[in-house]
């Protein structure tokens, strides 16, 4: 997926107020199957798998053995002893790994689909009507966080699911490498009407941003706790998974440092690693993502901050480029689609 296509703030406008399309398929596919799959993704993942129902989606992580984060996922119940996950691009490998080593123990089988599975994310309000056209399923019969299989674009058993990165709706369809250039080409057909577009990576992360969503590797990572994150509703301590006692010991201690999100008052754009300073000019923590909002045209972060300084409404600093810049910490998300 490229940085752009047309221009950042431009591309992120229409996912919000239109639809767009993401090529996401750089994500990472795994399958598990096996008599004992749901005992195993019990003990890999934080959250309770066994809520899960055949066409339910769940939001996850892979916690460490230190009580950080592997990596954070989505798990897919295709059907019983039969489950699709999908990890980020960039630790495709890392993941495998993790989990591969861990599953000796169980009777699963494991297999690493990345190469073979392509996916595009429909975003924006007029998703639907763009994409209703092209399948036999109705989408309207697909609630946040649910899948079904269908025909899409005339091809069969296509994976149309709704979770999403964008806080604006919208759908994902997962194919087969050779049928993806087909049905990208159908989906700008039918969406041609009402102005579809294809969207880069940049504005993927406005968009996220703005609802709060974690980004691995900035606002999350191995040494960062769920619940430091905010992802405690993910973490179910009701089962045994790896690391419970580490981050039961952190929730029962209480927390050192929570992850917030932050809005300047200042003008300036904060960025990713900058020092967030208390008023008596003492580091209290550090942004860990942070871009000018083209949905709210204001300058808006995440970053940890010692615990103290987290409640809404907090006064700090951000230190850029040998200035500080007057913040606040606000609640997240920033962007409320019904505001």
């Amino acid at each position: 997926m490229p940085v752009s296509y047309s221009g950042i703030i431009e591309e992120h406008l229409t996912v919000r107020k239109g639809v767009g399309v993401f090529d996401v398929s750089h994500m990472g596919e795994f399958t598990i199957k096996g008599k004992q799959s749901l005992d195993f993704l019990q003990f890999v993942t934080s959250n309770d798998v066994s809520k899960l129902t055949p066409g339910k989606i769940q939001y996850s992580c892979f916690p460490n053995d230190k009580g950080g984060i592997v990596d954070d996922l989505l798990v897919y119940m295709i059907d019983e002893h039969d489950y699709l996950l999908v990890v980020n691009a960039s630790n495709i490998d890392k993941d495998w790994n993790w989990i591969y080593g861990l599953s000796k123990k169980y009777e699963v089988v494991l297999n690493n689909i990345s190469d073979q599975i392509s996916q595009i994310a429909v975003q924006g309000p007029l998703a639907i009507k763009a994409l209703q056209g092209l399948t036999d399923l109705d989408l309207n019969d697909i609630p946040y966080y649910t899948f079904k299989i269908g025909t899409f674009a005339g091809k069969p058993d296509i994976n149309v699911s709704a979770t999403g990165y964008t806080g604006a709706g919208g759908f994902e369809i997962y194919a087969k490498n050779k049928d993806i250039v087909h049905i990208w080409d159908e989906v700008f057909k039918a969406g041609a009407r009402l102005g579809i577009k294809p969207i880069g990576l940049a504005a993927r992360d406005t968009l996220r941003l703005e609802m709060g969503y974690c980004l691995y590797g900035n606002d999350i990572n191995d040494t960062t706790s769920p619940l430091e994150a905010g992802l405690g509703w993910i973490t179910k301590f009701s089962k045994n998974f790896m690391s419970k006692d580490i981050i039961l010991k952190q929730k029962e201690a209480g927390l050192n440092r929570k992850l917030v999100g932050i809005e300047l008052i200042d003008r300036g754009i904060p960025r990713h690693d900058m020092e967030i300073m208390n008023l008596n000019d003492q580091v209290i923590g550090i942004v860990t993502s942070g871009t000018q909002s083209p949905s709210l045209e204001k300058p808006i972060a995440m970053g940890y901050v010692w615990i103290d300084y987290s409640a809404p409404g907090t006064e700090i600093l951000i230190s850029s480029r040998n200035k500080l810049l007057r913040a606040k910490v606000v609640p997240l998300p920033f962007y409320n689609k019904n505001l």
